[in-house]
C-alpha cells in the first residue's frame, strides 16, 4: 500500500481542477524505477508568427533521482500551452526545462513533433543534464 504522507503535497491529483497549470508535481520515486516516459498528441500551441494554432505530439522520457512528474500535472502544464505563441524549438526546451526544474531527474529528453504544415513535419530535441535551476 502506497503511503499517503508521501503525496500529500500533490494539488491536482484525485481533485477537480479546471484551468491549465503553469507548472507539473512531483512525487516520490519508487525504488528501481529508472525510466519514466510520457507521450501525447495532444499539444496544441500558437504559431509566433500567424497566430493560427499549431498540434504536436511530445515525448518526455527522463531517468528520475527521487521524485517522478505526476500525469495529471502533466496534463494540465501541457494544457497552458493552447493560447500561447511559441516555436516547436522552444516548447522542446521548455518543457525539459520544467522537468528538470520540479522532478530533478539525472537526464531528461523531450522531442516535439508538429505536424505537417505547408507539407513539413518539424521534430525538435531538447535534451538537459540533471539537476534543476
Amino acid at each position: 500500500m502506497a503511503d499517503s504522507s508521501s503525496t500529500d503535497d500533490l494539488t491536482v491529483l484525485g481533485r477537480e481542477v479546471r484551468a491549465p497549470r503553469t507548472g507539473v508535481e512531483t512525487f516520490p520515486a519508487p525504488p528501481g524505477c529508472t525510466r519514466v516516459r510520457f507521450r501525447t498528441d495532444e499539444l496544441t500551441s500558437l504559431c509566433p508568427v500567424t497566430g493560427q494554432p499549431d498540434f504536436s505530439s511530445v515525448e518526455i522520457d527522463y531517468e528520475p533521482d527521487g521524485r517522478c512528474v505526476e500525469s495529471k500535472s502533466l496534463k494540465l502544464y501541457l494544457w497552458s500551452f493552447r493560447d500561447r505563441a511559441a516555436f516547436a524549438e522552444a516548447l522542446a526546451v521548455e518543457i525539459a526545462e520544467e522537468v528538470r526544474r520540479a522532478a530533478r531527474p539525472h537526464r531528461v529528453r523531450v522531442v516535439v513533433t508538429q505536424h505537417v504544415r505547408g507539407g513539413i513535419v518539424t521534430e525538435a530535441t531538447a535534451e538537459l543534464p540533471g539537476g534543476g535551476g
